[in-house]
């Protein structure tokens, strides 16, 4: 990571939490309203295949790793009411920030996977761990709707380790190869542009012809 990277990194994680504090503090009120934390932390792989706990806003019922896959699907019981909205607005990844400023991950870079999906990573996907995970990514708005995708395969788990996560790290590889801090603002006002329209739009900017397939046997 360069030093203008990370400059712009702990400058705007710092802004963004010190502004958006009053709306934390309003959604951790509603979200607490249902009787579970407000806050979920999950542990992920980061750059250099370091584990680190990812912060949200917590979107599903207490302990809902317990009830099901960690992959989540468009429609999951599991989701709440309010979660629901949270993940349609993304307002829920917002307590990234305080990864972004600790060093953890930045504001642009591969979205961190989850221990049991980067084990199955082949010695080339595994390139994508020398990069420090980000808030978003070029992956991430291609894949704006994933979790329809994944509800409209008969196997969501086979669907995600053998397509679209493999198009996800080579989109985020063939990305770094290029990428500036000129590209990296391009990528946040492309992701806030994303998050404006409705997902049906970003659905189709997945390029993905087997969207609404199951994987070959």
């Amino acid at each position: 990571m360069t030093r203008a990277k990370r400059a712009l990194d702990v400058t705007a994680s710092a802004c963004g939490l010190v502004a958006l504090a009053p709306l934390f503090a309003v959604i951790a009120l509603i979200v607490r309203a249902d009787g579970g934390p407000a806050f979920f932390g999950q542990e992920r792989v980061g750059r250099h295949g370091r584990r680190f706990r990812l912060w949200k806003l917590r979107t599903m019922v207490p302990h809902a790793e317990r009830l099901g896959p960690q992959l989540t699907v468009d429609g999951d019981p599991r989701i709440t009411p309010v979660g629901r909205w949270l993940r349609r607005t993304k307002l829920d990844e917002l307590p990234q920030l305080f990864n972004v400023l600790t060093g953890e991950m930045s504001l642009v870079g591969p979205r961190p996977e989850v221990p049991r999906y980067a084990a199955h990573y082949t010695p080339e996907q595994a390139r994508v761990l020398a990069l420090v995970p980000g808030i978003t990514d070029p992956a991430s708005i291609a894949y704006r709707d994933e979790a329809r995708l994944l509800a409209a395969s008969t196997e969501p788990e086979r669907l995600y380790l053998e397509r679209i996560m493999p198009d996800k790290i080579r989109r985020n590889l063939e990305y770094e190869r290029r990428a500036t801090l000129g590209s990296d603002l391009r990528v946040v006002l492309q992701t806030v542009g994303v998050l404006a329209r409705p997902a049906a739009a970003a659905l189709r900017e997945a390029d993905a012809p087997w969207r609404a397939s199951s994987p070959t046997p």
